[in-house]
């Protein structure tokens, strides 16, 4: 699972640019949001849901774009805020919760739309696990283990993209921010694309 995760995507790429962009408790909360939906997956696979997938075809496409318009305003927020460090640094303390919350929401719709994880979850999962079998103290531990797994990388890839715009000369953090806007503003539009291909 922790290989899986190290795989760059669509998530990494959004939190590693929420951590370069707004800092680590933003990539971290973004990491949250993907963990979250995976617990979900899981539970799903679980409670044998798996037909609920299926059933929720056109709401998964309505989660697509969701995820991917979240991703190009938070990356047009990011240029945008950029051309004024200072405001951006005082709007950040202002107004932190709806930002996080935006972070998580971001990996949490990323999540819930990537078909890889849909595939994993509720396609493989079952294929290795006998989940009609489970006991409760094994569900949790299987949680856990994807929890720990996922969480650990991905926050791996907050901290290295914390760093990264940390690590620059102040003159250097626009530079990084406006790197970051535009890698999320690409995953959007990637999101977008395959979404309607």
């Amino acid at each position: 699972m922790a290989l899986l995760a190290a795989v760059p995507g669509a998530s990494v790429v959004t939190i590693s640019a929420r951590a370069a962009g707004a800092g680590f408790v933003h990539g971290a909360v973004t990491t949250l949001g993907v963990v979250a939906g995976d617990l979900l997956y899981i539970l799903l696979a679980i409670l044998g849901l798996t037909l609920l997938v299926e059933t929720l075809g056109p709401a998964l496409s309505v989660m697509n774009y969701l995820g991917a318009v979240l991703l190009i305003g938070l990356g047009i927020c990011l240029w945008v805020t950029t051309t004024r460090l200072q405001a951006a640094r005082h709007a950040d303390k202002q107004d932190g919760s709806a930002s996080l919350l935006a972070s998580f929401t971001a990996g949490l719709l990323i999540t819930l739309a990537d078909q890889k994880a849909i595939l994993f979850y509720l396609g493989f999962l079952p294929a290795f696990i006998d989940l009609a079998t489970l006991t409760p103290a094994q569900i949790i531990l299987i949680m856990a283990t994807s929890g720990t797994a996922v969480g650990g990388v991905k926050l791996v890839y907050a901290w290295l993209g914390a760093r990264a715009g940390n690590v620059c000369r102040p003159e250097h953090g626009s530079v990084i921010k406006r790197i970051a806007a535009i890698l999320l503003i690409i995953s959007g539009v990637f999101i977008l694309l395959t979404n309607s291909l």
